[in-house]
């Protein structure tokens, strides 16, 4: 029968009584096997279920510090473009931050009547149609799904993320991923004020940096990157003609073979309408993603599928 010191496995202890129990069960470990042991424990990914799990709520208490600072829609007032196109979507939409705000979350605010998932297609009607809903944030799942299964281990690696806004690829990099380093370059100085907050708050300061800048000055840190994130960056943020010069000038400088690229949606689709002078088959190869890793579990896999990876060639 294995035996144990006695309390070792209370249940529900504290960070000091447990942290005992774990040295005084090592000290009955034999000496010969001990630094496998240590070893095992070092390296392991069986302990990721806690780990994840805390992560998972360290990330959730920071949506929570953003609802805080933020109206309901997630939009400043300082974002006019923006606004302005999804105000001229064929379909009435509204913008739904999917970091803040998961599928429960918003039920509760329907519920709450402080957001409704329908318009009225004549006013003073019962015939309603879906709003559309947009969400320039990934999603919890969604970072998760980048970090744990489209991404490779980046330890050693420099990743940045283009538009970084909330900071959400940040930190679910900084928790999620080993990169030693995480660049974001946001071209709002209110975001950015938001994610030095939360970056200060959780002390994440030793491996995140967030610049105020135009991805267009920022040649060096692209050149130098070995995973470059861009989610839906352009598209409501800048016209038509500085999209295109913002695309020439990734083309150009996300160059270090091997490296990755990810995007939503697809580089086709964002390229698409744009008048650029781009050829991916000499610059990118796409590479197939697996979107059926969690079976039996309820996910938006239709927003998985708008992530897709590439290797720069």
């Amino acid at each position: 029968m294995r035996t144990s010191p006695s309390g070792a496995f209370c249940c529900n202890m504290e960070f000091r009584s447990a942290r005992q129990a774990i040295l005084q069960l090592l000290g009955t470990v034999a000496p010969a096997a001990l630094p496998a042991l240590l070893e095992w424990m070092r390296t392991t990914r069986e302990f990721d279920e806690f780990t994840q799990d805390n992560n998972d709520t360290i990330l959730k208490n920071i949506a929570e510090d953003l609802r805080n600072c933020l109206p309901l829609e997630t939009m400043l007032s300082s974002e006019r473009l923006a606004l302005q196109k999804i105000q001229q979507r064929p379909e009435p939409t509204v913008h739904v931050d999917a970091f803040l705000y998961d599928e429960d979350f918003i039920d509760s605010l329907c519920e709450e009547g402080k957001m409704s998932r329908n318009y009225c297609m004549v006013c003073g009607s019962h015939q309603t149609a879906p709003l559309g809903f947009i969400s320039h944030s990934f999603s919890l799942m969604e970072l998760k799904f980048i970090y744990q299964h489209v991404l490779p281990d980046l330890s050693g690696k420099l990743l940045v993320d283009v538009g970084s806004r909330l900071g959400t690829v940040l930190y679910g990099g900084y928790l999620y991923s080993s990169a030693l380093q995480l660049y974001g370059v946001e071209l709002n100085g209110d975001f950015c004020q938001l994610q030095e907050m939360i970056i200060k708050k959780y002390q994440f300061t030793d491996r995140i940096k967030v610049l105020h800048a135009d991805i267009c000055t920022q040649d060096a840190l692209l050149q130098n990157a070995d995973v470059v994130i861009m989610n839906n960056v352009f598209e409501y943020f800048l016209d038509e003609v500085e999209q295109a010069r913002a695309w020439e000038y990734i083309s150009h400088n996300v160059r270090k073979q091997g490296s990755l690229l990810v995007t939503v949606p697809s580089i086709e689709e964002s390229l698409s309408g744009l008048q650029v002078n781009i050829q991916l088959s000499p610059w990118v190869e796409e590479v197939p993603l697996n979107y059926d890793v969690y079976p039996g579990k309820d996910i938006d896999r239709e927003a998985l599928e708008q992530i897709h990876l590439y290797k720069i060639l």
